[in-house]
């Protein structure tokens, strides 16, 4: 499995166009979050939140293919087409929790900051047969399946469980606008 341009469905030989939408619905999502949702957190937490964050194309590659290579590893059926990765937003912690990070290669500016972490997503068919993308973790074969915890009576567990402390298959630390500089921003 590598990673590839999607074929256009009606010409199996050449790639899909581009995805495009037009820049002021781009501006206008963006000025929506600025407006709405990030001075809200400015205001309320008294801090210059994060509103962007760049990762370069190679970290991003990389990750897609090491996604690929790990779940061929486990399983050879699993095509591209049941892979995914779910973008969560999430928060660095703030600066007196700062010990926390003592093993990441992330900068105190960034403390209490938006983030994303993005985390490879796995069809599987539910209880019911429905194919869900559930977050999965493809260097361990135990979560490309469901399966109910034992003692409580109809949890649905997900593939992948936040109980488990073990190291996953994930990407963060990109690149936070700010502290670092907005003049190379379009929007």
């Amino acid at each position: 499995m590598t990673t590839e341009p999607t074929p256009n469905s009606e010409n199996n030989d050449l790639p899909a166009a581009p995805n495009t939408m037009l820049t002021p619905f781009i501006q206008g999502l963006i000025d929506n979050y600025r407006i709405r949702q990030l001075n809200v957190i400015n205001g309320a937490m008294n801090i210059d939140d994060a509103h962007s964050i760049w990762f370069d194309l190679p970290t991003l590659k990389k990750f897609i293919a090491d996604i690929e290579a790990e779940t061929q590893k486990v399983d050879t059926a699993i095509t591209e087409s049941s892979l995914g990765v779910r973008f969560h937003y999430a928060a660095y912690p703030r600066i007196e929790d700062w010990d926390q990070m003592a093993d990441q290669p992330i900068v105190q500016e960034y403390a209490g900051k938006h983030t994303l972490v993005m985390i490879p997503t796995l069809k599987i068919a539910d209880e019911n047969g429905e194919m869900l993308n559930y977050d999965f973790n493809p260097m361990d074969s135990s979560t490309y399946s469901i399966t109910q915890e034992t003692g409580i009576e109809n949890e649905q567990v997900m593939a992948m469980g936040a109980k488990s402390p073990k190291s996953i298959l994930c990407q963060n630390h990109g690149a936070l606008i700010p502290p670092d500089l907005s003049v190379v921003e379009q929007f």
